[in-house]
C-alpha cells in the first residue's frame, strides 16, 4: 500500500517571485494565476519567505514601510518535502493555518508547491481505483485473505465491506487499513467472523 506524497500531488513549476518585486506585481500574480500565496526565493531558488493574500491585505491597511515582498513576506518560510505523505502536508497546513506550502530538495531549492487544492484531489480518486487497491494491497497482498472471502463496494469515497474472515481482530485491521486508503471518506463495517480471538480468556 503506498500513500500519495507531496511529490504526487505538487505543482511542479511555481509561480514565484524575489526579495525586491513590487506590491502591484505581486497582486497581479496572484490574480493572473488565481493562487493565494507565492514563494519568495533568493538567488539560489531558495525560499525564504512567502507572499499571501492576507500579507498584501495587512500592507495596505497599515501603508506602512516598503512594499516589496521583502518587506511584506511572512518569514521564514514554512516548507514541504517531496517524500513527505499528504496527510503530513495538510497536518502541516492545518498547524500553520496556511494553504500552500513550497517544497524544496535536499539542498533547500525550491521545486514546486502544494496547495489544500491539491490535496482536495486525493479525495476525487475514481471509485474503481479504490476498490482496486484495497482488494488487490489490502485484502491479498497485506492481509492474505482470498478475495472471495470478501466483498468490496466503493461509492462516491465510501467503502463497503461485506463478508466473514476467519478471526475478529482481522476484521479491525482490515477496518483500519481500508481507512488509511486515499480517497476514502467513509468505511462502512458488514463484515462477520467466524473466531472471536480478542475474547477474554
Amino acid at each position: 500500500m503506498r500513500h500519495r506524497s507531496v511529490a504526487d500531488l505538487m505543482t511542479p513549476h511555481a509561480v514565484v517571485v524575489q526579495p525586491g518585486t513590487p506590491f502591484r506585481e505581486i497582486a497581479r500574480l496572484l490574480d493572473e494565476y488565481d493562487i493565494t500565496a507565492v514563494p519568495v526565493i533568493d538567488p539560489d531558488e531558495r525560499p525564504v519567505g512567502v507572499v499571501s493574500e492576507a500579507d498584501l491585505l495587512r500592507r495596505q491597511i497599515e501603508k506602512a514601510g516598503p512594499s516589496t515582498a521583502e518587506a511584506i513576506m511572512t518569514s521564514p518560510a514554512v516548507v514541504a518535502r517531496p517524500e513527505w505523505s499528504a496527510i503530513r502536508a495538510a497536518r502541516t497546513m492545518e498547524e500553520k493555518k496556511i494553504k500552500r506550502l513550497p517544497v524544496v530538495d535536499d539542498a533547500g531549492r525550491l521545486i514546486g508547491v502544494i496547495s489544500r487544492s491539491d490535496l482536495v484531489q486525493l479525495f476525487l480518486r475514481r471509485d474503481r481505483a479504490i476498490q482496486e487497491e484495497i482488494l488487490e494491497d489490502v485484502l491479498t497482498r497485506t492481509l492474505g485473505v482470498a478475495p472471495s472471502a470478501v466483498t468490496v463496494e466503493v461509492a462516491e469515497g465510501t467503502v463497503t465491506l461485506s463478508g466473514t474472515l476467519g478471526r475478529r481482530s482481522l476484521v479491525t485491521i482490515a477496518l483500519r487499513l481500508c481507512e488509511s486508503v486515499d480517497g476514502v471518506v467513509e468505511v462502512v463495517d458488514r463484515l462477520a467472523f467466524t473466531e472471536d480471538d480478542t475474547a477474554a480468556g
